[in-house]
């Protein structure tokens, strides 16, 4: 039987690569534009990135009142401490015994080192992320008639971890102390958070 087809073409290398390569580059740019939605759905979302910050006016708070802000989709509790407050809490930090039985140990002066108004350090405020380090519940503490835990500071019902005035752990199953956001005094009655 004999081969009706013809001779075959000789066999062209520099073709060859050019449909390789082509070939690839196409499959790149098809895979690049299939992952692409999946990539941009895992940043944040954009009403989040548009509360990255949020401003507060923290004027009208009185001595021994607190507000609570939303910013990021988390509270934020913002006290302004009585002198009282401001001792209870660095009175652990000058009791070596108490400072070093902490289970997150900062000092008052770190957790409130943002507190700066005109340069100057203002420990009477106070600005921390309003979720429980156990299991991200919110404690209470914010209201005059919140129950605030053995240490004056914030209580967290569910497994009864208690706060500080200084939003330390002092007491109960949370691992960490209650977290500092960033912020920064505007004004003397301004705060910027984020």
């Amino acid at each position: 039987m004999s081969d009706t087809s013809g001779p075959s073409p000789p066999d062209d290398p520099e073709k060859r690569d050019f449909i390789f390569i082509t070939a690839g580059a196409l499959g790149a740019v098809g895979a690049g534009t299939l992952a692409w939605p999946f990539l941009a759905s895992l940043g944040p979302a954009a009403d989040t990135l548009a509360l990255s910050t949020t401003e507060v006016d923290v004027s009208k708070i009185a001595p021994g009142q607190a507000i609570t802000v939303m910013w990021r989709g988390k509270p934020v509790f913002i006290r302004h401490r009585t002198g009282a407050d401001i001792k209870a809490a660095t009175a652990v930090d000058g009791d070596s015994a108490q400072f070093n039985a902490l289970r997150d140990p900062q000092t008052d002066a770190a957790r409130t080192a943002q507190s700066k108004i005109n340069g100057k350090p203002a420990p009477e405020w106070l600005v921390m992320v309003g979720v429980c380090t156990h299991l991200g519940c919110i404690p209470q503490g914010q209201k005059p008639a919140d129950r605030k835990g053995d240490f004056g500071g914030w209580f967290c019902p569910c497994h009864g971890s208690s706060y500080d005035t200084a939003g330390r752990i002092r007491k109960g199953p949370a691992p960490k102390n209650l977290a500092v956001p960033p912020y920064v005094f505007l004004s003397p009655g301004r705060i910027r958070i984020g």
